[in-house]
């Protein structure tokens, strides 16, 4: 073989051997404080103390899961989430794909002024706004109660979610509608029959971050929730820490890990789309 390409060949094998080090090294930096919450959970009280800190548990066990879903009411923060993230992600992809629907296809004298300014408000912290809103919905009566974190994303579904949903579309030619308006089809339904499963990847990208937001989210549950039965889970983990503080901190891990569960769930089942709406966002337009 030419000398050349076995230099090269080699440099290449050498090259691909450091990348593939260097993602190991940096996958186990990010999964490792996961691999410690499960088996800080899997510990006995006694040993989740002991130093120096053992990553294996000497003793197995599972009364950490049981006995710290039943320390608070879990059961009920857990129900509190899933109306929240399902009404929220719900909310938020049908308005958010309504709204870049109108960006994408209908043309106007301000069309682009109008998705800049948009595309502006995603510059503006939640925290500038959030005196205002909260004044809002004491007025509306909406306070300890689930409307503050569902109801607004019925409206517009976001900025990001808005461009993404834009992008998208743009990809997608404008045949399609014209040759549906000559079958009659009128704008609504060119959107909810043709346009919306043309772009299914990104509308499951759009509902897998959505979702991952609201059953994370720990800001706005704390500013509007005081009930401790309207709680979503992550106000109770919080709350939870405060009542027993660190001596507890195998069972706090435990009811973490359950809570972490359903979203690397639908992570890892809407992956696939998940790229495939990330990639192709942009292609056009």
């Amino acid at each position: 073989m030419n000398p050349y390409y076995q230099s090269k060949k080699r440099k290449q094998l050498i090259g691909n051997t450091v990348s593939y080090v260097l993602l190991i090294l940096l996958a186990f930096v990010f999964v490792f404080p996961f691999l410690w919450m499960i088996s800080t959970a899997l510990k006995l009280p006694s040993e989740a103390y002991t130093l120096p800190p053992r990553l294996i548990p000497k003793t197995f066990t599972l009364d950490n899961f049981i006995e710290g879903w039943q320390y608070a009411d879990f059961t009920r923060y857990t129900i509190n989430t899933l109306i929240v993230a399902l009404s929220a992600t719900l909310g938020a992809v049908f308005s958010a794909a309504l709204v870049a629907y109108g960006f994408a296809r209908f043309r106007s004298r301000y069309n682009e002024l109008l998705f800049a300014v948009v595309l502006a408000t995603m510059m503006l912290p939640s925290q500038v706004t959030i005196i205002p809103t909260y004044l809002l919905f004491t007025k509306l009566g909406w306070l300890d109660t689930l409307k503050p974190l569902v109801i607004p994303s019925f409206f517009g579904g976001g900025a990001f979610n808005i461009f993404l949903l834009r992008q998208f579309l743009k990809t997608i030619p404008k045949d399609l509608d014209e040759a549906a308006c000559i079958d009659g089809a009128n704008s609504f339904q060119i959107f909810y029959r043709i346009l919306l499963p043309a772009i299914r990847p990104a509308l499951i990208t759009v509902g897998l971050m959505s979702i991952t937001y609201h059953w994370n989210d720990y800001f706005s549950p704390l500013i509007y929730l005081n009930s401790d039965t309207k709680f979503t889970l992550a106000i109770g983990l919080r709350f939870f820490e405060n009542s027993f503080g660190s001596a507890q901190i195998q069972m706090l891990m435990a009811v973490s890990f359950i809570t972490v569960i359903p979203v690397l769930v639908l992570f890892f089942i809407g992956q696939r789309y998940f790229v495939q709406g990330i990639t192709m966002t942009g292609i056009k337009g």
